[in-house]
């Protein structure tokens, strides 16, 4: 059965998508950017600290799911400038350790002036 993955701690959807979808051991977050979730804006500061926000929005969802980042086994990545990449990995490996998983990085012009974007797929036991 399908369900609905609502976290309050991620920002609110801005068009028709759900935060997250729950399927059997599976869950699969939409995409998340560095937006603030207490007050809707792009978070001011560095590359990095909008790629810290970013995982926090995608860590939030997965909490509300009833799993975490250890249990992602896959990740894709959106920069807006791939200029970024090496900064973007920098901040990722605070966030993800040892078997690291599988994920695609590629540069697209994204919503909002975000200047990443990311979203993943977990399991829950």
């Amino acid at each position: 059965m399908k369900q609905i993955v609502v976290a309050q701690n991620a920002p609110r959807p801005i068009g028709p998508y759900s935060q997250g979808i729950r399927i059997d051991n599976f869950v699969f977050t939409s995409g998340q950017g560095p937006t603030d979730p207490k007050t809707n804006t792009v978070v001011n500061g560095s590359f990095e600290d909008q790629v810290r926000q970013t995982l926090n929005n995608v860590r939030a969802i997965l909490t509300a799911a009833g799993t975490d980042l250890t249990r992602v086994i896959k990740v894709n990545v959106y920069l807006s400038d791939m200029n970024n990449f090496a900064a973007f990995n920098e901040v990722y490996k605070e966030y993800f350790h040892g078997i690291y998983p599988c994920r695609t990085a590629i540069e697209a012009k994204l919503p909002a002036g975000f200047s990443v974007e990311v979203d993943c797929i977990a399991t829950i036991d």
